[in-house]
């Protein structure tokens, strides 16, 4: 397994094309932009390396009885699944930010499965591929950015029918050492300071989309890829100074890109779809279920830190006894462990699929994510209303640093004389970084819509059953079908 310090030296031998603002950032480490997503995926190795949380951070390889970073490991029960919950709470409360490493982790998980039905059904080489493809990124303890998401173009078309096929990455030529794709991926979280990336189906396809079923990996490097940072919330402030950025090590959510595949080629021994469109549907809703476990855990992780920024804040103001402030924090605590609830729920209902790997309750998961689309907008919210609103009206440190009117500033912006001004500063900074902007849109959105988990939700409720059992009560017999 590599250490923080190992994952950090191995980006500097990588060269991805990556631009932000217009320019190109020639090595993501040192880039201002760029480098606390580093750190928070740095995480991810560091507690790794740290005997008190082995149980969590690390498992047995299933391939080769090694010891190996979880986020490189296949579920082999629902004791996995647990745990990977646990990892990823852990990792939100040391970074309160993302960490970036989960997406790869739930494109190998659902590949795995997905791919093995694939080869029973059609005599394929997809899962020989995919395991030959995992024992190294495990041997190399690779971050894999799980890419998933395409621009989509006009929403009401499918893939075949768009007028510009690059909206959906796509098949452009067949060679005999393999194919050369086209398109694009949006919204890719740390795929700039990953190792490799792993290109998933964004929906499920007909016959006729076939050249765009694909799923494939890639080094972040490859010929004809570019990446283009997305603009975060006040992201220009990583350009001044640290105190105004609230979260200074470790950034605001997780760096996303738009990744675009420019002709690229991909050799056939990382090919793990290439027109199977009968197995895009349980690719996607497979990968989704994992990813939406993940949100009860991480995000629960981040308003654990919310909730401690809430309570210092409430003691910076002087207000951390009154009964209505102490209602707020228990309401955000009850808010955050119901989340958490739905995590482990849908981990603990897991079932084993034909490959051995394990997947999580994909009703239960579905319906995590649906509750962090609220939830998480309520705990921000609450945390706002106890800070007040000077949070939004900060001056800048260098206005508290300032010879001339800085001694204003730390007068007029103390609060309890428990605290220093700088403290009370900090901490609103903090707040306004984790409850305003970027984050909250990634609470929305990420691992899928609100509307993509309703879907799910309707499509998995049995309603012809739950309406036999309200008749069976009723004493209604002889109902139509």
């Amino acid at each position: 397994m590599k250490t923080a310090r190992e994952y950090v030296q191995s980006l500097g031998q990588l060269h991805p094309v990556v631009y932000a603002f217009g320019e190109r950032i020639e090595n993501v480490v040192d880039h201002p932009l760029t480098r606390p997503h580093v750190n928070a995926a740095a995480m991810t190795y560091h507690l790794a390396t740290l005997p008190e949380y082995k149980d969590l951070m690390t498992a047995t390889s299933h391939l080769t009885g090694a010891t190996i970073n979880r986020f490189t490991h296949i579920h082999q029960n629902t004791d996995d699944l647990i745990k990977k919950v646990k990892m990823l709470r852990l990792l939100g409360q040391r970074t309160g930010s993302c960490f970036q490493r989960c997406v790869g982790l739930d494109a190998l998980n659902a590949l795995y499965s997905v791919t093995y039905e694939m080869d029973q059904a059609f005599g394929t080489e997809y899962h020989k591929r995919l395991v030959k493809y995992l024992r190294k990124v495990q041997d190399e303890d690779l971050m894999c950015a799980g890419s998933m998401t395409d621009p989509k173009g006009d929403r009401s078309l499918s893939p075949h029918e768009q007028p510009d096929p690059d909206m959906y990455v796509h098949v452009v030529e067949r060679r005999s050492d393999g194919i050369v794709v086209s398109g694009a991926k949006a919204h890719q979280t740390g795929i700039v300071n990953s190792h490799e990336f792993i290109c998933l189906p964004t929906v499920a396809m007909d016959e006729e989309d076939k050249d765009y079923a694909l799923a494939f990996a890639l080094p972040v490097d490859a010929p004809g890829v570019i990446h283009v940072f997305g603009r975060q919330s006040n992201d220009t402030r990583k350009l001044e100074d640290s105190l105004d950025q609230g979260n200074a090590r470790f950034g605001t959510v997780g760096g996303e890109a738009l990744t675009i595949l420019d002709n690229v080629f991909v050799p056939w021994d990382r090919v793990f779809m290439c027109g199977e469109y009968q197995f895009t549907r349980d690719l996607v809703e497979r990968f989704a279920s994992y990813h939406r476990q993940n949100y009860g855990a991480c995000k629960v992780g981040v308003a654990d830190v919310i909730v401690g920024a809430a309570a210092a804040i409430a003691e910076c103001n002087g207000v951390n006894r009154a009964s209505h402030i102490r209602d707020k924090l228990v309401e955000m605590c009850h808010l955050s462990e119901t989340l958490y609830c739905g995590s482990i729920a849908c981990s603990c209902e897991g079932a084993k699929t034909p490959s051995g790997a394990y997947v999580v309750d994909s009703m239960l998961a579905n319906v995590t994510k649906q509750n962090v689309t609220r939830l998480m907008y309520e705990i921000c919210r609450l945390c706002q209303d106890i800070a007040g609103g000077f949070i939004a009206t900060l001056p800048s440190e260098r206005d508290l640093k300032n010879p001339e009117i800085g001694k204003y500033v730390q007068k007029y912006f103390r609060g309890s004389v428990s605290y220093t001004t700088e403290y009370r500063f900090r901490m609103a900074r903090l707040i306004e970084n984790l409850t305003a902007g970027t984050a909250l849109v990634e609470s929305m959105h990420g691992a899928g819509s609100p509307q993509a988990q309703r879907i799910m939700i309707y499509r998995q409720a049995n309603l012809a059953q739950k309406k036999k059992l309200a008749e069976a009560i009723a004493g209604i017999t002889g109902a139509p079908e």
